[in-house]
Formats: C-alpha cells, sequence, structure tokens
C-alpha cells in the first residue's frame, strides 16, 4: 500500500510538472515564435531543470506537438460540446452563438498555431499531425449535422462539406483577428459568416 500510495504521488508530481512545462511553454512559444525558444528557456519560464523536461520530452518539438495536441483537441471538445445541446432539429443560429461563444479566440493561441502550421507546410510527418487534428474538428461538426433534421444549402454538397466550411470560416476569422486583435469583432463576424453558409446559398438539402 506505502508504495502504490508513493507511485500515486510520483504520476501526480510527473503530471503537474508535465503540465506547468507546456504552460510555460505556450507563453514563451506565443511571445518569441517557436524556431527562437531553447529548451534552457522553457525550463526557466517554468522552473525546472533540464532534467525535469527530459523527464517528460524527448525534444522541444514532441513538446510542441503536445502542446498543439492539447489546444486543437479542446478545440474539437468544445465544438463538439456546443452543437449537441440541441434536438434532432438543429436550431443553427442558437448553435453557431454557442459554438462562437465557447471557441477558443485567444490571440496567444493564434500565433503558436500559426508557428506550427508553418512547421508542417515544410515537414510532413508534422503536416499529417496538423491534418488529423484538423480531420477531427471537421468530424465533430459533420457528424453533428448529419444527425440533424435542419437541411443545409445545397451548394456545400452535404455535412462533410459544411464541416469544411466551418473550418475555413474559423481560419479565415482567425487569420484576421492576429492582424487587429479584435476578438469581440471576430466573433460577431464568425457568428455571421456560420449563420450565412449554414442557411443560405442555394436550395437546401437533408442531411440524412
Amino acid at each position: 500500500m506505502a508504495v502504490e500510495g508513493t507511485e500515486k504521488r510520483v504520476t501526480r508530481r510527473r503530471q503537474r510538472t508535465r503540465a506547468n512545462l507546456l504552460d510555460a511553454a505556450f507563453t514563451v512559444f506565443a511571445a518569441k515564435g517557436f524556431g527562437r525558444v531553447s529548451i534552457e528557456e522553457v525550463c526557466e519560464a517554468a522552473g525546472y531543470s533540464r532534467g525535469a523536461f527530459y523527464s517528460n520530452f524527448a525534444t522541444l518539438d514532441e513538446l510542441f506537438f503536445a502542446l498543439y495536441r492539447d489546444r486543437a483537441e479542446l478545440i474539437a471538445d468544445q465544438v463538439a460540446g456546443a452543437l449537441a445541446l440541441d434536438g434532432p432539429d438543429l436550431d443553427v443560429s442558437a448553435a453557431v452563438d454557442r459554438v462562437t461563444d465557447v471557441l477558443l479566440l485567444d490571440r496567444d493561441w493564434l500565433l503558436v498555431k500559426t508557428d506550427f502550421l508553418v512547421h508542417a507546410a515544410r515537414d510532413t510527418a508534422v503536416a499529417q499531425t496538423l491534418l488529423e487534428h484538423r480531420a477531427r474538428l471537421r468530424r465533430a461538426v459533420a457528424d453533428r449535422l448529419s444527425r440533424a433534421r435542419t437541411p443545409l444549402p445545397s451548394v456545400l454538397g452535404g455535412a462533410d462539406g459544411a464541416a469544411h466550411a466551418v473550418v475555413a470560416a474559423y481560419d479565415g476569422v482567425t487569420t484576421q483577428l492576429l492582424l487587429d486583435r479584435d476578438v469581440e469583432g471576430a466573433r460577431a463576424w464568425l457568428g455571421q459568416l456560420l449563420t450565412a453558409l449554414l442557411t443560405d446559398g442555394g436550395t437546401p438539402v437533408r442531411t440524412n
């Protein structure tokens, strides 16, 4: 029992260390850019030694992937949760309001995400990781739309096409947000854009 208790304490301590390293790395990456950050800077910001770093991550790339994965999964969960609150008849306007309210529109995150995108553009293995996370977000949206009785504009070609359009709209709005820093404006514009995408644009088609 004593050994089991010690192992649990070690596990919890390691989890805290990992979380603190990720939080510190997020701040440093957002401020300086991924390519300009060293392991030493992350350790200094977190208040840990290099040994603590290497007990959790083999490389700075591995930490970067973990950071991106955590944030990307948070976004997918937020979107799925916001879309799941309606019954079979999806209220597009209400669902869009919920999505834009909870969606992560944090400028520091967008800076880190953009760094990851640039990194992925030059490395096929990294690109595959990014594609997988983007696909998960699209699946969360498409799954909800496909189960709804609410018709979609035919120009989108069904739930999968609508999900691609939603993610593309998010990409465009967040790019503008990086430049003008207007978070509330970004939420309002994203809401208008998503509502227009999902309700207008031609003869509606049923998703099921």
